[in-house]
């Protein structure tokens, strides 16, 4: 595979016109995705349909429409082929399409989908998930947002308090209760919803704090007396060069003298890092943690596990047939159709007996790879004067801040780090805005390919006068 369609800016060539004719050439490359997008806008309202929206570069401002996806590779309708390093936001850690999933999935079709009774596979899979990350007990919703909502849920129903602290630049799904930030208005530090139709109501019961930073630990702790829960993205996203193990750890010795309920969100490190995640990996037992993604194996899933003490919540606590026991423990509501999907289970299992057979080599080998990937493109971006530079945690990887803002903004109005992505795109490597991932079908091959097309990008931004 070889970079596809490497641009010829002419000579003389002003931004605007570089711009401009990259865009007709992006056109024609995706034109079935673009003609797509414009069909059915008015019926489908997608957030994906108008992400990065900008005035300069509105033409291009579709997403590419998969078609078929194997290994590390994807194709669009177009039948142009990627290198994908989105790899479902996360979701595939072993690639598209996995023969060990694929015949699970299999399997579980031919015997129909059964919603009503009790899944057959729930409870292996919630042992086998208990093995993996050493937590007593297990539930499963369908979504990652689901999850975070029921940790909450369970957090409140045990301490009798309300609110919920959390950090910037954290994501937690998409519930009222998360879509909140700091904002600084008349000198006055407060928390506002994020976005609007977001409940004002949401932020008497929501503390926003600095990551990292220890004085958090301080507003924690004169918060004790009314805070249920603190939920942490054990390494952001947004910021994986954050990676704080000593405040984890004092937080998680504040948060336990006070009875405060500490939540870890592993829907993105949740065995990608570690087979036990991000707690294992900084030596951090949570009480309750979130997962989803990876264990769905391409599935719908979300998991809320954690100690007995908040699990019981869910059903009443253990009790035996055969003797006077009953549920001891008073329970919240938590409900939903399609947990336990019968094809999210399958897959889910197969998934955690590959994990376990595979045992921690697998992430060893893959965050090991990543780094010397991300190395190797920092080591370019430094000899070459490039403002950009990545950092890396584990397989997880993202741009963070460097330099001077200014040297990835143009005259066009339009931010060039956006029109890089669109760059990769157009020769091959499928990457937005938001962080890539690697995968264990991901080659080294692959990698140069990756590394080619993000030197070519540079190079024709740079004759386009589109970078310094």
């Amino acid at each position: 595979m070889q970079t596809q369609d490497k641009l010829q800016p002419q000579a003389n060539q002003t931004p605007q016109q570089y711009l401009s004719d990259f865009i007709q050439r992006y056109n024609q490359k995706t034109a079935k995705s673009k003609q797509q997008a414009q069909t059915y806008r008015h019926v489908l309202a997608d957030v994906r349909g108008s992400a990065g929206f900008q005035a300069a570069i509105k033409e291009i401002v579709y997403p590419i429409v998969g078609k078929y996806a194997s290994g590390s590779r994807m194709w669009d309708i177009d039948g142009n082929e990627y290198i994908d390093l989105m790899m479902g936001f996360g979701v595939n850690l072993f690639g598209y399409n996995p023969e060990f999933i694929k015949e699970a999935l299999t399997e579980r079709l031919e015997q129909g989908i059964h919603i009503g009774p009790q899944s057959d596979l729930a409870g292996e899979v919630a042992e086998l998930f208990s093995e993996l990350t050493g937590m007593e007990r297990v539930t499963f919703s369908n979504t990652g947002t689901e999850a975070v909502i029921t940790a909450l849920r369970l957090a409140r129903a045990t301490t009798g308090r309300n609110k919920i602290a959390m950090f910037s630049g954290s994501y937690h799904g998409h519930s009222d209760a998360s879509l909140v930030k700091v904002q600084i208005q008349d000198e006055t530090t407060q928390v506002v919803p994020k976005f609007p139709g977001v409940s004002p109501s949401v932020v008497a019961d929501a503390l926003v704090l600095k990551y990292g930073d220890s004085a958090s630990l301080e507003v924690i702790k004169q918060h004790q007396e009314e805070l249920a829960a603190v939920i942490v993205e054990p390494v952001q996203n947004s910021r994986p060069d954050i990676q704080p193990k000593e405040f984890l750890q004092q937080l998680r010795k504040l948060t336990q003298e006070a009875g405060i309920v500490l939540i870890f969100d592993e829907m993105l490190t949740g065995f990608r890092i570690h087979p036990g995640g991000a707690q294992a990996w900084f030596d951090v037992q949570a009480d309750i943690a979130t997962y989803g993604k990876i264990v769905g194996g391409g599935m719908p899933i979300g998991v809320i596990a954690g100690k007995a003490e908040y699990m019981d919540r869910i059903d009443g606590g253990m009790w035996n047939f055969g003797d006077t026991s009953s549920p001891q423990v008073k329970q919240t509501f938590f409900a939903g159709t399609y947990c336990k999907h019968p094809l999210s289970m399958a897959a889910a299992r197969a998934v955690l007996k590959y994990l376990k057979i595979q045992g921690p080599t697998l992430q060893e080998q893959l965050n090991q790879r990543t780094s010397q990937f991300i190395q190797q493109l920092n080591s370019y971006f430094q000899e070459d004067g490039v403002p950009i530079k990545l950092s890396n945690f584990g397989s997880i990887f993202n741009v963070v801040p460097f330099g001077n803002p200014s040297n990835i903004t143009n005259s066009s109005g339009s931010g060039n780090m956006d029109i890089i992505y669109y760059h990769l795109i157009h020769k091959g490597v499928f990457l937005r805005p938001g962080g890539g991932l690697l995968s264990t079908a991901h080659t080294d091959d692959d990698l140069d390919f990756i590394i080619q097309a993000v030197n070519e990008s540079v190079k024709d931004l740079r004759n386009g006068g589109l970078l310094p």
